[in-house]
C-alpha cells in the first residue's frame, strides 16, 4: 500500500491560493486532458456537497505540480455553506443511524465497486493534480477500494463483550453506538486515501462525515465525492452522509471549534495538529490525530543488503518524499556504511524522473513551489551543519518543482536539521557502533511514526519490538517504512498524534462505548455486597 499521509492540511498556516486563472488556458479544456470529463469535472466546479451540489465563497484554481500549469478551478464554500452543510449532515445522520450496520455495509461496498469503475481515471486525476506518479495514483485509489472491502466484513463484526456480572439475575453489556457527524481533514499528499480509511470506517459504523480536503487537491476531492453521491443516491440515502466543504483555514477552523462535531479526524502536519488539538480539547471533543514523521531504518552489520538497498531507495525517494512514513534517517553500522552509501548512490542515479502520468516514470515532482524552497534550505542546512551532499542537493532544470533525489551523510545523529522533518526527498545517512545506542537514536525525535530495522538477529528483532525498542506506532523488520497494510492500525506516537485509523480496532475511535447493566431479577442486590437497608 502506498501509505504515507502527512503534509500541511489547510489551518491557520497555509499560504493563499493563486486567483483563478483564465479559462482558455486551464488543463481541462486542452483535448489532452479530455478525460477529465469522465470524473464529471469542468472548468470550474462546485466545491461544496450536502445532498446537491453548490458553493458561493472563493474560486481557486488547483495547478499541475509537473509543470504548474493550471487543471481547473473550484468554488469553495463559505462560512454560510459551511453551517448549511453541517445542519444538513447532523439531519442526515439522524436516517443513517436507524440504517442496520450490515445495510450500511452494503452501501459501502457499492461505493467500492464504483471507485474500481473509475480506478484508472481517479489515479490520473492524482497524478495530475498532486504530482506523485501513476502506479501510486491508482494504488491510492485501490486502498480507497480495499478499506471499503474490509469495512463491509466489519459491518458485521463490530460490537462489544458480554461481560460476567458478579450480581445474580443481572447482565453486563458493552453498547458501541457511532458518535454522530466525523469531520474529516485530509491533506494534499494521500488526497483520496486518507478520506477512505476514515470515512469507510466511520459509515459503517453509523456515523456521517464531513470532508475538507486540501485546497491544492480540490478537483480530486470534488471526483471522489461525486462518485460517491451518485451511489447514495441510487439507493436513496440522503447524500448530505457524506458531505463536503472545499476550503481554506476559515472552514478547518470552524470544523476544530465546532462542537456539533463528533469527532475531527485531522492529518497533516504536527505543527498544524498542535492548533486542531488545543481548539478541540477546549471544547471538550474528541480528535483523531495523523501528524509528522521523522521515521528511521537501521541496517545491522548481518543485514541483507538486497533487501536494504530497494527498501532504502522506496522509502526516501517514493512520492518524492511526501509520505509521512518516508525514511528521512538511515543508520547504518560503521563496518557497512560506506559499501551501502556506494550502492544505494549508484540506486539513486538509475531512477527515472519524468512526468508522473508516464508509466516509465518512478520520481515526480513535489507538490508546489514552495516545497522546493523548503528543499533547499534543507539542504543548504545540513552543509552548515557539516553534513556532505553525496548525490542530488539540486532543483532540476526543466518545467514544474523537480528536485533531486538527495542522500547527505556526515552529520551528527542530534544534528537539528535531521531532527527536522522535511518533507522532501533528503536522507541523512548516520554511522551507528552499538544496537542500544541507535535504538535511543530512533526514539529521540520528536515523531514516532514508523522505523524499520534490518537484521537476521531474532534476538535482536525481538528487543526491537519489545518495550526498549522502537517507541513508534509502526515497527518493521525487513521492510522498509512506508508501505503499511489496511488490516493494520495505522498511526503513532508522541508528536505523531497518538491517533489510529484504517484496521485492527481503529473503528473504535469512531463510536462511543456505553457499559450497561440489565436486572431481569426481582432482587436488587448491590455491587460490591454493600447493604443499603
Amino acid at each position: 500500500m502506498l501509505r504515507l499521509r502527512h503534509a500541511a492540511a489547510s489551518l491557520p498556516l497555509l499560504p493563499p491560493l493563486r486567483a483563478a486563472a483564465a479559462m482558455s488556458t486551464l488543463l481541462v479544456s486542452q483535448p489532452r486532458y479530455a478525460w477529465l470529463r469522465e470524473l464529471g469535472l469542468q472548468e470550474e466546479n462546485p466545491g461544496v456537497y450536502n445532498g446537491r451540489w453548490g458553493g458561493s465563497g472563493q474560486v481557486v484554481t488547483t495547478y499541475c505540480p509537473a509543470n504548474n500549469e493550471p487543471i481547473a478551478s473550484v468554488r469553495q464554500a463559505s462560512l454560510e455553506d459551511y453551517e448549511e452543510t453541517v445542519k444538513k449532515a447532523k439531519e442526515a445522520w439522524k436516517v443513517w443511524a436507524d440504517v442496520p450496520a450490515p445495510k450500511r455495509g452494503e452501501i459501502v461496498r457499492q461505493i467500492g465497486d464504483a471507485l474500481r469503475q473509475k480506478i484508472k481515471v481517479l489515479g490520473s486525476l492524482v497524478s495530475l493534480e498532486m504530482g506523485k506518479i501513476y502506479v501510486e495514483g491508482v494504488g491510492e485509489v485501490q486502498e480507497y477500494v480495499d478499506v471499503c472491502d474490509y469495512a463491509v466484513g466489519l459491518s458485521r463484526m463490530i460490537g462489544g463483550p458480554i461481560l460476567p456480572s458478579e450480581r445474580p439475575g443481572h447482565a453486563l453489556i458493552e453498547q458501541w453506538n457511532p458518535v454522530g457527524l466525523v469531520g474529516i481533514i485530509t491533506a494534499f499528499n494521500f488526497p483520496v486515501a486518507v478520506y477512505g480509511w476514515n470515512s469507510a470506517i466511520a459509515m459503517i459504523c453509523g456515523n456521517a462525515c464531513l470532508w475538507k480536503g486540501a485546497p491544492t487537491t480540490s478537483l480530486i476531492s470534488v471526483a471522489v465525492t461525486k462518485i460517491i453521491a451518485k451511489v447514495l443516491e441510487d439507493n436513496k440515502i440522503p447524500g448530505a452522509i457524506c458531505s463536503l466543504v472545499c476550503g481554506g483555514a476559515d472552514i478547518g477552523t470552524a470544523m476544530a471549534r465546532d462542537e456539533r462535531m463528533d469527532l475531527l479526524s485531522f492529518t497533516g502536519s504536527t505543527k498544524v495538529g498542535k492548533q486542531v488539538a488545543l481548539m478541540v480539547q477546549e471544547r471538550f471533543g474528541r480528535s483523531l490525530l495523523e501528524l509528522g514523521g521523522n521515521n528511521a531504518i537501521i541496517v545491522f552489520e548481518d543485514a541483507d543488503l538486497n533487501l536494504v538497498i530497494p527498501s532504502a531507495l522506496f522509502a526516501a525517494v517514493g512520492t518524492a518524499g511526501q509520505r509521512c512514513t518516508t525514511a528521512r534517517r538511515l543508520f547504518l553500522h560503521e563496518s557497512i556504511h560506506d559499501v551501502v552509501v556506494e550502492k544505494l548512490a549508484k540506486a539513486y542515479a538509475q531512477v527515472r524522473i519524468g512526468d508522473p502520468w508516464d508509466s516509465d516514470t518512478l520520481y515526480g515532482p513535489l507538490h508546489t513551489k514552495e516545497a522546493v524552497k523548503m528543499f533547499l534550505d534543507a539542504v543548504e542546512q545540513a552543509k552548515q551543519q557539516g553534513g556532505s551532499v553525496v548525490c542530488g542537493g539540486k532543483v532540476i532544470n526543466r518545467p514544474g518543482n523537480y528536485v533531486e533525489p538527495t542522500i547527505v551523510t556526515g552529520l551528527p545523529h542530534n544534528a537539528p536539521i535531521v531532527h527536522t522533518e522535511t518533507f522532501a526527498p533528503i536522507l541523512y545517512v548516520l554511522k551507528f557502533k552499538e544496537e542500544e545506542e541507535v535504538f535511543a537514536w530512533n526514539n529521540e525525535v520528536k515523531q514516532g511514526l514508523s522505523s524499520s530495522i534490518f537484521t537476521k538477529d531474532l534476538g535482536r528483532i525481538f528487543r526491537w519490538l519489545g518495550p526498549k525498542g522502537s517507541d513508534c506506532g509502526i515497527v518493521n523488520v525487513n521492510i522498509p517504512t512506508s508501505g503499511a497494510e489496511i488490516g493494520g492500525a495505522f498511526g503513532g506516537e508522541k508528536h505523531t498524534g497518538g491517533g489510529r485509523e484504517s484496521g485492527s480496532d481503529s473503528w473504535k475511535l469512531y463510536m462511543r462505548r456505553s457499559t450497561c447493566t440489565i436486572n431481569y431479577s426481582k432482587d436488587l442486590p448491590l455491587a460490591q455486597g454493600i447493604k443499603f437497608q
